[in-house]
Protein backbone atom coordinates (compact mmCIF):
# COMPACT_ATOMS: atom_id res chain seq x y z
CA UNK A 1 0.00 0.00 0.00
CA UNK A 2 1.48 3.37 -0.96
CA UNK A 3 1.30 6.59 1.07
CA UNK A 4 -1.67 7.91 -0.92
CA UNK A 5 -3.67 4.72 -0.33
CA UNK A 6 -2.75 4.76 3.37
CA UNK A 7 -3.81 8.41 3.63
CA UNK A 8 -7.11 7.69 1.86
CA UNK A 9 -7.75 4.65 4.07
CA UNK A 10 -7.03 6.63 7.26
CA UNK A 11 -9.32 9.45 6.09
CA UNK A 12 -12.05 6.90 5.32
CA UNK A 13 -11.68 5.32 8.78
CA UNK A 14 -11.84 8.70 10.50
CA UNK A 15 -14.94 9.63 8.49
CA UNK A 16 -16.64 6.40 9.53
CA UNK A 17 -15.52 6.93 13.13
CA UNK A 18 -16.94 10.47 13.21
CA UNK A 19 -20.37 9.15 12.24
CA UNK A 20 -20.71 7.36 15.59
CA UNK A 21 -21.36 10.64 17.40
CA UNK A 22 -20.53 11.36 21.03
CA UNK A 23 -18.21 8.86 22.71
CA UNK A 24 -18.97 7.83 26.32
CA UNK A 25 -15.78 8.19 28.37
CA UNK A 26 -14.92 7.16 31.93
CA UNK A 27 -12.25 8.89 33.97
CA UNK A 28 -10.20 7.44 36.82
CA UNK A 29 -7.88 9.62 38.88
CA UNK A 30 -5.36 7.59 40.86
CA UNK A 31 -4.08 9.62 43.79
CA UNK A 32 -3.30 9.22 47.46
CA UNK A 33 -3.80 12.94 48.11
CA UNK A 34 -6.45 14.43 45.79
CA UNK A 35 -10.12 14.79 46.52
CA UNK A 36 -12.88 15.30 43.99
CA UNK A 37 -12.84 19.02 44.88
CA UNK A 38 -9.08 19.29 44.21
CA UNK A 39 -8.97 17.05 41.14
CA UNK A 40 -7.95 19.58 38.47
CA UNK A 41 -7.65 16.78 35.91
CA UNK A 42 -11.31 15.84 36.30
CA UNK A 43 -12.33 19.46 35.91
CA UNK A 44 -10.17 19.92 32.83
CA UNK A 45 -11.14 16.65 31.12
CA UNK A 46 -14.84 17.01 31.87
CA UNK A 47 -14.82 20.43 30.17
CA UNK A 48 -12.61 19.23 27.30
CA UNK A 49 -14.83 16.21 26.64
CA UNK A 50 -17.97 18.37 26.62
CA UNK A 51 -16.34 20.93 24.31
CA UNK A 52 -15.45 18.10 21.92
CA UNK A 53 -19.03 16.80 21.99
CA UNK A 54 -18.29 13.69 24.07
CA UNK A 55 -19.73 12.57 27.38
CA UNK A 56 -18.14 11.81 30.74
CA UNK A 57 -20.27 8.88 31.91
CA UNK A 58 -18.30 7.79 34.98
CA UNK A 59 -15.70 9.23 37.32
CA UNK A 60 -13.76 7.45 40.03
CA UNK A 61 -11.09 8.71 42.41
CA UNK A 62 -9.06 5.85 43.85
CA UNK A 63 -5.87 5.27 45.81
CA UNK A 64 -2.86 3.78 44.04
CA UNK A 65 -3.57 0.28 45.33
CA UNK A 66 -3.46 -2.66 42.90
CA UNK A 67 -6.76 -4.11 44.11
CA UNK A 68 -8.52 -0.75 43.61
CA UNK A 69 -7.06 -0.35 40.11
CA UNK A 70 -8.21 -3.86 39.09
CA UNK A 71 -11.66 -3.35 40.63
CA UNK A 72 -12.30 -0.03 38.89
CA UNK A 73 -10.93 -1.32 35.57
CA UNK A 74 -13.24 -4.33 35.65
CA UNK A 75 -16.21 -2.22 36.80
CA UNK A 76 -15.77 0.37 34.06
CA UNK A 77 -14.98 -2.24 31.39
CA UNK A 78 -18.52 -3.48 32.04
CA UNK A 79 -20.02 0.00 31.71
CA UNK A 80 -21.23 2.00 28.72
CA UNK A 81 -17.86 3.81 28.51
CA UNK A 82 -15.92 3.03 25.35
CA UNK A 83 -12.76 4.84 26.44
CA UNK A 84 -11.38 4.72 29.99
CA UNK A 85 -8.86 7.41 30.89
CA UNK A 86 -6.62 6.83 33.90
CA UNK A 87 -4.35 9.55 35.26
CA UNK A 88 -1.80 9.15 38.04
CA UNK A 89 0.21 6.27 39.45
CA UNK A 90 2.61 6.15 36.50
CA UNK A 91 5.92 7.07 38.10
CA UNK A 92 8.70 4.84 39.38
CA UNK A 93 8.22 5.17 43.13
CA UNK A 94 7.12 2.15 45.15
CA UNK A 95 3.60 3.59 45.42
CA UNK A 96 3.21 3.89 41.63
CA UNK A 97 1.57 0.61 40.60
CA UNK A 98 -1.17 1.66 38.20
CA UNK A 99 0.82 1.03 35.01
CA UNK A 100 1.98 -2.37 36.24
CA UNK A 101 -1.59 -3.45 36.99
CA UNK A 102 -3.03 -2.06 33.75
CA UNK A 103 -0.23 -3.45 31.58
CA UNK A 104 -0.84 -6.93 32.98
CA UNK A 105 -4.57 -6.68 32.13
CA UNK A 106 -4.35 -5.15 28.63
CA UNK A 107 -5.19 -7.61 25.86
CA UNK A 108 -3.51 -5.45 23.21
CA UNK A 109 -0.91 -2.77 23.83
CA UNK A 110 -0.74 0.49 21.88
CA UNK A 111 2.96 1.08 22.50
CA UNK A 112 2.95 4.07 20.18
CA UNK A 113 0.90 6.05 22.68
CA UNK A 114 3.59 5.90 25.36
CA UNK A 115 6.34 6.50 22.82
CA UNK A 116 4.64 9.59 21.39
CA UNK A 117 3.69 10.87 24.83
CA UNK A 118 7.30 10.67 26.02
CA UNK A 119 8.52 12.36 22.82
CA UNK A 120 6.08 15.24 23.28
CA UNK A 121 6.82 15.39 27.00
CA UNK A 122 10.55 15.57 26.28
CA UNK A 123 9.90 18.72 24.27
CA UNK A 124 8.30 20.27 27.36
CA UNK A 125 10.29 18.94 30.31
CA UNK A 126 13.47 17.48 28.89
CA UNK A 127 15.08 14.27 30.02
CA UNK A 128 12.71 13.80 32.98
CA UNK A 129 10.23 12.56 30.36
CA UNK A 130 11.95 9.17 30.62
CA UNK A 131 10.24 8.71 34.00
CA UNK A 132 6.83 8.63 32.33
CA UNK A 133 5.27 5.20 32.00
CA UNK A 134 2.23 6.40 30.04
CA UNK A 135 0.53 3.55 28.22
CA UNK A 136 -2.58 2.57 26.28
CA UNK A 137 -4.26 -0.53 24.97
CA UNK A 138 -7.44 -2.53 24.67
CA UNK A 139 -9.24 -4.47 27.38
CA UNK A 140 -12.63 -6.17 27.02
CA UNK A 141 -13.55 -4.07 23.99
CA UNK A 142 -12.58 -0.75 25.60
CA UNK A 143 -9.65 1.54 24.98
CA UNK A 144 -7.63 2.11 28.15
CA UNK A 145 -5.30 5.11 28.32
CA UNK A 146 -3.10 5.87 31.29
CA UNK A 147 -1.16 9.12 31.71
CA UNK A 148 0.83 10.75 34.47
CA UNK A 149 -1.29 12.68 36.93
CA UNK A 150 0.23 16.12 36.55
CA UNK A 151 -2.22 18.58 34.99
CA UNK A 152 0.37 19.50 32.33
CA UNK A 153 0.75 15.83 31.35
CA UNK A 154 -3.02 15.28 31.20
CA UNK A 155 -3.46 18.39 29.04
CA UNK A 156 -0.59 17.36 26.74
CA UNK A 157 -1.97 13.84 26.29
CA UNK A 158 -5.51 15.11 25.69
CA UNK A 159 -4.65 17.86 23.22
CA UNK A 160 -1.94 16.14 21.20
CA UNK A 161 -2.89 12.46 21.27
CA UNK A 162 -6.28 11.58 22.72
CA UNK A 163 -8.67 14.26 21.41
CA UNK A 164 -7.52 13.96 17.77
CA UNK A 165 -8.02 10.17 17.80
CA UNK A 166 -10.81 9.60 20.36
CA UNK A 167 -13.55 8.71 17.88
CA UNK A 168 -11.15 6.71 15.73
CA UNK A 169 -9.93 4.70 18.76
CA UNK A 170 -13.50 3.98 19.88
CA UNK A 171 -14.47 2.91 16.37
CA UNK A 172 -11.41 0.69 15.83
CA UNK A 173 -11.68 -1.19 19.10
CA UNK A 174 -15.36 -1.95 18.50
CA UNK A 175 -15.15 -3.20 14.92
Amino acid sequence: MNALQTSHSMHHHKTLAASQGAIPVALVTVSDSRTEATDANKQYLEAALAAAGHQLVAYRLIKDEPDQVVAVLDELAGSEARIILFNGGTGISRRDTTIDVLSAKLEKHLVGFGELFRMLSYEQIGSAAMFSRATAGAYRGKVIISTPGSPAAVKLAWEKLIAPELQHLAWEVAR
